[in-house]
């Protein structure tokens, strides 16, 4: 075993691993004799794809070359095609129109009209009725001011343009036919509100002709999130709802809303994106149910009638997609765990037999350099605990010098009402299998400890999320497992956001990267999306009335305090953080000459899909963070030019 600095360790895990080696994996959809998967690919500029894999057959591609499966709806998208039959219809990220495939390999057929400005008429989270005659979905019209966003129903052979049957409520989601088509259920909300603040189930009845009367309203209200909302094959809703504090199922049986299992625990997510689905039912009136209990997550089955939840003999503690489908007993998901990647996975619960369909890892890591993460639990904000995932530098090749510590980067998630997984994620073994320590912070607003958790950032963002962060480096720290000189912390978004608070508030890092974060809360309000415009009045305070509070809370007031060195990413196609955000922070450090660089890409959006922006970020990060400790990589990385490094610490 070699000694070296930790920072400077060989790793198998090489950034081409990242870049060309793995494909992203969601949307399960599965029919009588195969399953179905979207595919996100970096190597083909970070554009998704429809995946079909007949059983005993090879994948093949559903969409043709170039063909991107992506919706702009509320920007972060989701719900990017549906199915009926062997038809699949997607929407086009490069036009926003639905297209029909016939069958795998088919030419794509226009169904919606093209609009007179590219990507205005936008559409997501669509379902089929039973005789394959229509399709519902949700549709965003963008134009002058704010855009508008309806329930629409179209014939699925595009021979009429959409025509709306539910409108004047600020947003629309899960639109779900029941088994016989006479009924259509869906939720709605407004601003000021989110979807997993209040929502409202609504059900109506559902004409020949798409439209729909009778409507009525099953649950939810302005302080109850119910999300989910799917029919049973005899045609029971069922829903999940936050009403007791944690998002458990429920069935409407008559006129009574029924718990079927009360539970501390989450069989939901927030629904961040279109088409979630963490429960999907089985034979004999059973549901099998993603459930997530302190952070972690696993399979199980219930069963309404005994009461009873039973977790399934499966290894998988995360499910990154939050997709789950079934056709009989026969359930497909995406699972992950902390030693195994993500992978589309079959599993049949009468039989017990589990097939792996699809990995999103090309290559068989050797577990020797995968670093297996420990909960931890912490006092944070207000005495409060904390919880985080601490993943130890791990490489069977290399110890580190006598008496040093390693350097720890403290990741930040984005939402900021998101939640950090203990699962195999490959960037963060690409820095502790070159001798670092990470903290993945779940830090209190995060989801998957109920709403009590998730609340203790109600106006208080920007203070909470920072002092759990630094009070997760400080207990790392403090107990002798990282150097307290050279903690590091990062994040996107809204962690991007935290991670700038953190660096201007506070002096426990030595170091931030932060990818598109949020810098200014004023001009961030005004200049945002429809989906999040009001998300900032939960999160700080009443607009305009608190105006002076939303200057408190950004980190371009506090630019000045920022004395350590800085790495900025930004998409330069970003509508959610648009540059000009950390524009303004550039401008500060460099008037001040404090050490920094600042990255921007063309084509990338609110996330970096592309390759070559990928495996620029992994370099740049690398070498920022062996430029500041000293340390000489061993990878062939091009060195970051680094403004005003000279007197940065080392």
């Amino acid at each position: 075993m070699a000694i070296a600095p930790y920072g400077s360790w060989a790793s198998p895990i090489a950034i081409e691993l990242l870049t060309s080696g793995t494909v992203t994996l969601g949307a399960v959809d599965c029919s009588e004799d195969g399953v179905y998967w979207l595919e996100g690919r970096a190597q083909e500029d970070g554009r998704s794809v429809v995946v079909f894999r007949r059983d005993g057959e090879e994948p093949v591609d559903v969409v043709p070359a170039g063909f991107n499966v992506r919706s702009r709806v509320h920007e972060y998208g989701g719900g990017a095609y549906c199915r009926h039959g062997e038809t699949i219809f997607c929407s086009s990220f490069d036009d926003g129109r639905l297209y029909r495939f016939d069958a795998p390999g088919a030419e794509p057929s226009p169904i919606t009209p093209e609009p007179d400005t590219p990507s205005a008429l936008r559409y997501a989270d669509g379902r089929v009725t039973a005789d394959g005659r229509l399709l519902i979905c949700v549709r965003e019209r963008h134009g002058d001011g704010e855009p508008v966003n309806e329930l629409v129903v179209l014939p699925t052979d595009g021979s009429a343009e959409p025509s709306a049957i539910a409108s004047g409520r600020d947003f629309y989601s899960s639109p779900r036919v029941s088994p016989g088509g006479a009924r259509l259920a869906w939720t709605t909300w407004d601003h000021p509100r989110m979807p997993f603040e209040g929502t409202e189930l609504r059900v109506a009845d559902l004409g020949d002709d798409g439209s729909l009367s009778g409507e009525r309203l099953v649950a939810g209200s302005s302080s109850e999130a119910i999300v989910q909302p799917e029919w049973s094959a005899d045609g029971v809703l069922h829903f999940a709802s936050d009403r007791s504090g944690w998002w458990n199922l429920y069935a409407e049986r008559g006129e009574e809303v029924v718990a079927l299992h009360p539970a501390e625990a989450e069989f939901a997510f927030p629904p961040w994106v279109f088409g979630l689905a963490r429960y999907a039912f089985l034979g004999n009136g059973r549901i099998a149910c993603i459930v997530g209990r302190r952070g972690t997550d696993s399979l199980e089955v219930l069963d309404p009638r005994a009461g009873t939840l039973e977790p399934l003999d499966l290894p998988y503690t995360a499910f990154p997609a939050s997709t789950l489908c079934s056709h009989g007993d026969r359930i497909v998901f995406v699972g992950s765990s902390p030693t195994e990647y993500s992978a589309v996975v079959t599993h049949d619960v009468a039989r017990r037999t589990t097939e792996l369909v699809r990995c999103g890892l090309s290559v068989q890591l050797d577990r020797a350099y995968v670093s297996v993460p420990e909960a931890i639990e912490f006092p944070g904000a207000d005495g409060e605990t904390a919880h985080a995932f601490y993943y130890p530098p791990t490489n069977p090749d290399f110890t580190a010098p006598e008496g040093e510590l390693p350097p720890l980067i403290v990741d930040v998630h984005g939402g900021p009402t998101a939640q950090s997984f203990a699962a195999l994620a490959l960037p963060f073994q690409f820095f502790t299998s070159r001798g670092f320590a990470i903290a993945d912070v779940n830090y209190g607003g995060s989801t998957g400890y109920g709403r009590a958790y998730r609340e203790r950032l109600d106006h208080r963002w920007g203070e909470v999320d920072v002092e759990d962060c630094v009070a997760a480096a400080e207990h790392l720290a403090g107990t002798g497992k990282v150097d307290p000189a050279r903690m590091v912390i990062t994040g996107g978004s809204a962690g991007g956001y935290t991670t700038l608070m953190a660096m201007a508030r506070r002096d426990a890092f030595a170091a931030g990267i932060s990818e598109f974060g949020v810098v200014d809360l004023v001009t961030f309000h005004g200049d945002t999306h429809k989906f999040e415009a009001r998300y900032d009045e939960l999160l700080v305070g009443r607009w305009p009335e608190e105006e002076e509070l939303y200057r408190e809370r950004s980190p371009i007031t506090y630019a000045d305090g920022i004395a350590r060195p800085l790495l900025l990413l930004q998409g330069l196609d970003d509508e959610i953080v648009p540059p000009s955000q950390s524009e303004q922070i550039v401008e500060g450090l460099a008037r001040r000459g404090v050490p920094h660089a600042y990255l921007a890409f063309e084509g990338e959006g609110h996330g970096f899909r592309r390759a070559d922006t990928i495996r620029r970020v992994l370099e740049a990060e690398l070498s920022f963070l062996a430029q500041l400790f000293g340390f000489e990589p061993a990878d062939e990385v091009d060195p970051l030019a680094i403004a005003s490094l000279d007197g940065a610490p080392h």
